[in-house]
């Protein structure tokens, strides 16, 4: 029976209707204490796709996260936010691996990025983690051939105060120019969600 069971789950795993042809995960900090905070730029993308296709989120215990589904043309698009802190993103992208794509190319990540001011947004393939805990432990977890979408946060003034800069919420001024770069990525959205990163890197990149 045990065996039965397995072979049936494999089948599922593997069955194309199953899969998502993207999936987007927002890496940000679970609860209230960290909502809004500039490591949680992920959640905040992911949470204004899904507003404007008018989705819901709701817990997937499979996924260990809060998911969103929808379709854009024959596309089937998975919105996921991790329930684990963001430095052990891994577990949730392993699952993903698992059970919702076939390749790692059909994962973008969306995260905060010291190295880029406010206002700035790129688009990445693959790539080392750049000093992001979060995407150190995926790459740790499942390999580095997915796609990032970084937002800028920008550096604080004294590099002993990192760590209490990305849980600390941005100046009125950084907010606007976050919500700034959040329209440069609406704006490439349609090339996002039929995985066209060329294209949408011309208009995310282009001055």
């Amino acid at each position: 029976m045990k065996l039965l069971e397995k072979i049936v789950q494999i089948l599922l795993r593997r069955n194309p209707s199953n899969l998502a042809d993207l999936c987007i995960v927002g890496l940000g900090n679970p609860g209230d204490k960290h909502s809004k905070t500039r490591h949680n730029l992920g959640y905040d993308f992911v949470e204004l796709i899904a507003q404007r296709f008018n989705t819901q989120f709701s817990a997937s215990k499979k996924l260990d996260a809060s998911i969103a589904e929808f379709n854009f043309g024959e596309k089937s698009i998975l919105l996921v936010k991790p329930n684990a802190f963001i430095n052990l993103s891994g577990k949730t992208l392993s699952l993903i691996k698992r059970y919702k794509v076939n390749s790692l190319d059909k994962v973008l990540v969306v995260h905060d990025d010291m190295d880029l001011q406010p206002s700035e947004v790129k688009l990445k393939v693959g790539g080392s983690d750049g000093g992001h805990n979060g995407l150190k432990d995926i790459i740790k977890t499942v390999g580095k051939e997915f796609i990032r979408l970084r937002f800028g946060i920008g550096h604080p003034a004294i590099k002993a105060d990192t760590n209490a800069w990305v849980i600390k919420k941005p100046s009125p001024e950084e907010k606007k120019l976050i919500a700034d770069s959040f329209d440069k990525a609406i704006f490439a959205l349609d090339d996002i969600l039929h995985l066209e990163w060329l294209l949408a890197m011309n208009k995310l990149h282009s001055k």
